[in-house]
């Protein structure tokens, strides 16, 4: 069992940076390939990237590639999304979410998720 929360989310002008944080309890954490997916109002949920449970491979949405990183300290059971350059279309309630299948964009293919953190850019 691996319960995730996020935090970090705010509002940035367009241009802009924030960096959002996913705090993993549980022992088993390093043993997850983590994820970041994204959820507009209307829209369903979007991959936004993925991190290896070793940290040493990512894989990203083509829409937040170059502007984007993830990256994660398992010492600290933390995993990050650091955003750049953020756009008014990067408006969204993230969430971070773990699974056991690498390089996996859709959502079922995760077993567990945060309760998600709001990012507004304004333009």
């Amino acid at each position: 069992q691996v319960q995730l929360v996020e935090s970090g989310g705010g509002l940035v002008q367009a241009g802009g940076s924030l960096r959002l944080s996913c705090a993993a309890s549980g022992r088993t954490f390093s043993s997850y390939h983590m994820g970041w997916f994204r959820q507009a109002p209307g829209k369903e949920r979007e991959f936004v990237a993925t991190i290896r449970w070793s940290g040493g491979n990512t894989y990203y949405a083509d829409s937040v590639k170059g502007r984007f990183t993830i990256s994660r300290d398992n010492a600290k059971n933390t995993v990050y999304l650091q955003m750049n350059s953020l756009k008014p279309e990067d408006t969204a309630v993230y969430y971070c979410a773990a699974t056991t299948m690498w390089r996996q964009a859709t959502p079922t293919a995760y077993s567990y998720w945060g309760q998600g953190t709001q990012v507004t850019v304004s333009s």
